[in-house]
């Protein structure tokens, strides 16, 4: 009887490993974080802006962790759009996400207009701060992001890695 549970046991760890590596990601790893807080001021683009910290900071792993603020101007790729769309008005920024890099970055944006309508799309330069936009980013110090030709789409697409020691 122990045998046979021992063998019970032995066969889904098998199985579940073989499904792990299945639906694991194509590339992943960990790494502590530290974060660098900061504030735009207005009429600052804010793609620009992040861009530039990302540069000024060499920050070659990085993610938004957090952004609230307003824009005037909204610049956004809409979902499966080749061209931009551009908003003018008053805009709270609802959410900013994405994944950081001097070798790349993907960043989304939603903003809501004064009715609470909500815009979302690919962040692009012309995104104009109003009042303030008040961000932290994190940024892991031993993983490097890369962006690399995906064949499913033939997009370039996120690649993580260690970073090499020194």
């Amino acid at each position: 009887m122990t045998r046979i549970l021992l063998l019970i046991l032995a066969s889904y760890l098998l199985f579940m490993s073989d499904v792990n590596a299945q639906f694991s990601p194509p590339t992943s790893a960990q790494s502590p974080m530290q974060t660098y807080s900061f504030r735009l001021r207005p009429g600052q683009d804010l793609k620009q802006e992040l861009e530039g910290i990302v540069r000024r900071q060499r920050i070659e792993a990085g993610a938004v962790v957090t952004c609230v603020g307003s824009l005037t101007d909204v610049t956004l790729r809409l979902a499966n759009q080749e061209g931009s769309s551009v908003w003018h008005g008053h805009f709270e920024i609802v959410s900013l996400v994405g994944t950081l890099s001097t070798n790349g970055s993907h960043l989304h944006l939603s903003v809501s207009d004064s009715t609470g309508r909500t815009l979302g799309g690919h962040l692009l330069d012309g995104c104009r701060i109003y009042t303030t936009a008040e961000l932290v980013i994190g940024f892991m110090p031993e993983l490097v992001y890369v962006r690399e030709p995906d064949p499913t789409f033939g997009y370039k697409e996120l690649v993580v890695r260690k970073r090499k020691k020194k």
